[in-house]
């Protein structure tokens, strides 16, 4: 366990050199912090890039990003950056990903239930990202996203503002986008829902690989389908805070 692991930890409440934020502002970073830590545990990462972002209530147009540089592993609460949505930083040492502000800039401005947004490029994801038919409704992982996921074409680097746009026309409401030969997007209305929906789809797609060929899979019927994505929304915005304090343990535990 290196340093910076070392020094955020939930046991020991390391994060009183934070300075004179907000309390609101205080408790999306220990979260999100959380979150990064969690996600390099489950192996999300890829290197220094990709990004998990969270707007900070009461400052319209702030979210929090991770430093360019740094693994997942070594995000605390101290090093997580202030930005606002056209790309500037409000605080906290730079740089950032340029991609990141394309991305989640977008998203934070034009969902503004998209208090989380993870953009990752998890192998399983990124596999079936690549698979024509999609994210099959084949396991009860999945069909979580019966009717809650988009489809973005590739088209490079994300840094254009033109693929911003298409990239936010794709999403339109819902949780999850595929990003074809890419990874994905998973949005939430905390840190918790979206941590949650994206170990939902992490497992989704290695299920899904594990399956095999389509010919030889077993759909449910479509009724049972939508039937069961209602019951799997059922929660609404309270989706995942069940399961957060598990996912913490697992980090404390670590």
């Amino acid at each position: 366990m290196n340093s910076l692991h070392q020094e955020f930890s939930l046991i020991a409440k390391s994060w009183d050199n934070l300075g004179p934020i907000s309390d609101l502002e205080k408790q999306v970073r220990i979260d999100l912090a959380t979150a990064y830590q969690l996600a390099y545990l489950k192996n999300w990462d890829d290197g220094i890039y990709t990004h998990i972002s969270a707007a900070i209530p009461g400052e319209e147009g702030a979210y929090l990003l991770n430093q360019f540089g740094l693994r997942f592993n070594e995000v605390t609460p101290q090093n997580l950056v202030k930005v606002n949505i056209e790309g500037k930083i409000l605080s906290g040492d730079g740089p950032v990903n340029q991609s990141g502000f394309a991305i989640h800039g977008a998203v934070h401005a034009a969902r503004l239930d998209a208090h989380c947004v993870f953009h990752l490029h998890a192998d399983a994801v990124i596999a079936v990202s690549a698979q024509k038919q999609g994210l099959l409704p084949i396991s009860q992982h999945a069909l979580r996203f019966y009717q809650d996921m988009g489809y973005h074409p590739y088209q490079g680097l994300a840094l254009s503002s033109q693929e911003q746009d298409s990239l936010i026309a794709n999403l339109g409401n819902k949780k999850a986008m595929l990003l074809h030969n890419h990874g994905s997007i998973v949005c939430g209305i905390s840190i918790q829902q979206a941590f949650y929906l994206m170990d939902v789809l992490d497992k989704a797609c290695n299920i899904q690989l594990l399956a095999g060929s389509q010919g030889d899979l077993v759909y449910p019927p479509t009724a049972i389908c939508e039937l069961t994505y209602e019951q799997l929304c059922s929660d609404g915005d309270q989706e995942g805070q069940l399961e957060w304090p598990a996912y913490q343990r697992l980090f404390i535990n670590y």
